[in-house]
């Protein structure tokens, strides 16, 4: 799966369907494949930054399914303004990025 929009500054924000990217990303800083108790919401799940919501981890796998069958884009950051590792990063509707 190709890239839908890649900026040329790391601080931007960036998008993607490529598993091995999300993947590679996500590792990079200590992350793992989550979604809510209970549902298919996925999320990334840090140490210590599960937050106020019940989180259980999933295999990449089971991860990629969700992602694919709801037709969702990782939209994320590689480094903060300030050139920091960046772990911003949330879902969107494919529909609602412009290819």
């Amino acid at each position: 799966m190709a890239k839908a929009k890649q900026s040329e500054e790391s601080h931007e924000s960036k998008t993607t369907t490529d598993h091995e990217e999300i993947r590679r990303w996500v590792e990079e800083r200590d992350g793992h494949p989550a979604r809510v108790e209970g549902t298919n919401l996925l999320r990334i799940d840090y140490p210590g930054f599960s937050g106020e919501q019940r989180l259980e981890e999933i295999s990449w796998d089971e991860f990629f399914q969700v992602f694919d069958e709801n037709k969702l884009v990782f939209l994320y950051q590689e480094n903060t303004k300030d050139g920091g590792l960046s772990r911003f990063s949330k879902f969107v509707d494919r529909k609602s990025v412009e290819e």
